[in-house]
């Protein structure tokens, strides 16, 4: 039998407080992982498109360019990094705006090492595991290309709806039990992982967040419904 090695992964961490950096540098080389840093935002950029870290820990107040900017800056870019935002604020409208400019997940500071170190495990397993399928599923006027990871209106890729890659995710989760009433453990489970540790209030974050781009009236949704008690719930609307 042939060993084979895996290639260590890089984490790039954007923070301008040096004992947050100090830190977190030591909590995950400890784990296995190579880190690169920077204290400002321009600076953070730059490593992200040079050196391609193989995931972000993206703080939102930064000197120069704002962690919003950065992570916006990366999506124009096409790059699909893996990106955690970080932040002293637990504003639900601050984590839209995080997840609007391409942010993957959002944690809120004070936060627990393990639970960060858990996320960014989902996150890498995640991208790892990203198929490449022909599947498409249709529903409304809308198009979800499991192969080109794209949402279109009517089909037509000038009329791609952006989505960050755990709204991607949640969406193909939904649809693929359409009809079923998903718990919020289920679906923490199936997007992010058995090992996350996030909130099921985070997963409403996020739900909040497909709504505004698919449906016509996010207060009185067509396809994602909500089953009180339950979780969520994917109906097919012709």
């Amino acid at each position: 039998m042939i060993d084979t090695v895996q290639p260590r992964k890089t984490v790039l961490i954007v923070e301008d407080d040096r004992a947050m950096i100090l830190g977190l540098s030591e909590n995950l080389k400890f784990e296995g992982y190579d880190v690169l840093t920077a204290s400002d935002g321009e600076t953070g950029l730059r490593l992200a498109l040079e050196k391609r870290p193989d995931l972000v820990l993206l703080d939102i107040v930064l000197p120069g360019m704002t962690g919003y900017q950065v992570c916006k800056a990366l999506r124009d870019e096409g790059r699909r990094t893996p990106v955690i935002m970080l932040t002293a604020r637990d504003e639900e409208v601050d984590k839209i705006t995080g997840f609007d400019m391409g942010a993957d997940d959002y944690m809120t500071k004070p936060f627990s090492v393990r639970e960060l170190l858990a996320r960014i495990k989902a996150l890498l397993r995640r991208a790892e595991r990203r198929g490449d399928t022909g599947i498409k599923y249709k529903f409304g006027d809308y198009v979800l290309d499991m192969r080109s990871r794209t949402l279109s209106k009517k089909g037509k890729p000038e009329k791609d709806i952006p989505l960050t890659r755990t709204e991607f995710e949640l969406l193909a989760c939904l649809i693929a039990n359409e009809g079923k009433a998903m718990s919020r453990d289920a679906l923490l489970n199936e997007v992010w992982g058995t090992q996350y540790l996030g909130t099921q209030r985070s997963l409403d974050t996020f739900v909040a967040g497909l709504r505004s781009k698919i449906e016509a009236n996010p207060g009185k949704p067509d396809f994602i419904l909500t089953v009180h008690g339950i979780g969520y719930k994917f109906v097919r609307t012709e």
